[in-house]
């Protein structure tokens, strides 16, 4: 019987983890972000956005991002995606290019230093513009990612 019991529980945790997945890509796929949902990890965009926002993104086209756009990138050969403002636009080289430069609004300085050797953004390095905030949420998964000894007992006992 209690056997049973397990074996209907790690099931109910199988679908709920497959809904999920499965939720996550739906949205990917709607929104045209490879991150439809992103957790904030630092405080580089206080006041408006704190660390542990959950953001709902968007990167349907033809989207053209403008000055004050919230947006998230990532370059080339870095793990993080970084949340911040883009405060100038560019046209690049080809007639159809954009390029971009950002800051985060808390931040002395514009992100050239991150954007490793690149001037500029390019449109490719853009995952997406925030479309949505829900405050807080997402400390689950800094708190997870801060604390990994408790991650891998919880996921490991």
């Amino acid at each position: 019987m209690r056997g049973a019991r397990v074996l209907l529980q790690a099931q109910a945790i199988a679908l709920s983890l497959a809904s999920t997945f499965m939720i996550y890509t739906a949205l990917g796929l709607l929104t045209n972000c490879k991150s439809p949902v992103v957790v904030v990890l630092s405080g580089s965009m206080e006041p408006g956005i704190y660390r542990g926002d959950l953001l709902f993104l968007s990167n349907n086209m033809p989207q053209n991002y403008v000055t004050g756009d919230i947006t998230v990138y990532q370059v080339a050969g870095e793990a993080i995606q970084i949340v911040h403002r883009v405060v100038e636009t560019h046209n690049g080289p080809e007639a159809s290019s954009h390029l971009f430069l950002t800051k985060g609004d808390n931040n002395d300085i514009d992100d050239v230093s991150l954007y490793q050797g690149l001037e500029r953004l390019e449109r490719k390095h853009v995952i997406g513009r925030v479309r949505g905030i829900i405050p807080l949420v997402g400390y689950v998964t800094i708190f997870f990612n801060e604390l990994p000894r408790l991650r891998n007992h919880i996921l490991r006992p």
